[in-house]
């Protein structure tokens, strides 16, 4: 079974789409691990290393994200998760940015996937299906 490690980054306290990730991903099969909201990105590292997951998900939403998830690639393989899979979402930024920018300026700090405000988890878990199976392979497009 592929373990998903999720939670609320930084000094964010959104708790409700957290929980609808746990709930979606774990009625599809997923072994979900929470660390919950106003995590650090050790937290999300030592979870996923104690769990052995494929896949780290951040979620913000107060709009400092893009601060809270810098230099989070480099721990991870400092930690020895070189393969683990990062994908964040939700509003990541401060203000009216263009997305495609926003997009860019992320996966440039190592995240393979960069989902926009308002998307909803339902309308990605093909792509995670996707992704988990390719892991490991860093092909992802």
């Amino acid at each position: 079974m592929n373990t998903i490690v999720i939670g609320v980054i930084g000094a964010d306290v959104h708790a409700v789409g957290n929980k609808i990730i746990e709930y979606t991903l774990t009625s599809q099969g997923y072994n979900v691990v929470n660390v919950g909201v106003l995590a650090t990105q050790e937290d999300f590292i030592n979870a996923a290393i104690e769990s052995d997951a494929k896949m780290i998900l951040v979620s913000s939403l107060y709009g400092h994200g893009e601060i809270d998830c810098r230099g989070l690639r480099e721990k991870c393989i400092e930690a020895g998760l070189d393969k683990i899979i990062l994908y964040v979402g939700g509003n990541i930024v401060v203000g009216k940015q263009d997305f495609k920018e926003v997009e860019q300026r992320f996966l440039a700090m190592g995240f393979n996937r960069v989902f926009p405000p308002m998307t909803k988890i339902e309308s990605v878990l093909d792509i995670i299906k996707k992704d988990l199976e390719e892991y490991g392979k860093n092909t992802f497009d």
